[in-house]
């Protein structure tokens, strides 16, 4: 086979190892930056997406909403809007806490119902926080106590009245209610108690 002499390699191809490394560095650096700032993806963040800043350091905590301040839809004839308890907790899944709020009419006498809402942020910054579901609506005529969020569920003890003749001081109903945000809404689960493990 006849021996072929190689072209000399044009000038802009003999590049030593070097200047192919120093470009390599350069677009790695590029492409981390461009990372960091494209926008976040659309849809909520979920578990350690939504607490991780870009780097792996810990994001800042977002505060949960201060029951105190939002505003409530319950018609207490003049009497003012009492928020009884709290809880705090990320309930569906985005890395950020909502407050759940026992709140009634501030009658000064007697037991009135409460209703159970879910508060998210204002849309703005240093808007109310908004009502964005609600959990138990005080027509239901119950009172609610024991309030927690533990693990993405609201758990409330439910004491309420078998008929309009129980004294209100008495309620003789009870049971235990969980809600948790499924397949886009609150599912709700009770179950009757005993009024000796209350």
């Amino acid at each position: 086979m006849p021996h072929r002499t190689a072209a000399p390699e044009p000038a802009h191809r003999s590049s030593r190892p070097v200047h192919w490394l120093a470009t390599a560095c350069a677009l790695a650096a590029v492409v981390a930056a461009a990372g960091l700032l494209q926008p976040a993806a659309a849809g909520p963040a979920t578990g350690a997406e939504a607490r991780t800043a870009p780097g792996g350091a810990p994001a800042p905590q977002t505060a949960a909403p201060d029951a105190a301040a939002a505003a409530y839809p319950l018609d207490c004839k003049g009497a003012p809007v009492a928020v009884t308890a709290t809880a705090q907790g990320d309930l569906d899944g985005d890395g950020r806490p909502e407050t759940v709020a026992a709140v009634r009419c501030d009658a000064g006498s007697g037991t009135p119902p409460h209703a159970l809402y879910v508060l998210t942020p204002g849309r703005e910054p240093g808007a109310a926080p908004r009502i964005v579901a609600t959990l138990l609506e005080a027509a239901a005529r119950t009172s609610a106590d024991d309030l927690t969020v533990r693990d993405g569920t609201v758990t409330a003890r439910l004491l309420g009245y078998s008929s309009p003749e129980v004294p209100r001081s008495s309620p003789d109903v009870h049971r235990l209610a969980k809600w948790r945000w499924t397949g886009g809404k609150f599912r709700q689960e009770l179950t009757n108690i005993s009024t000796g493990s209350v």
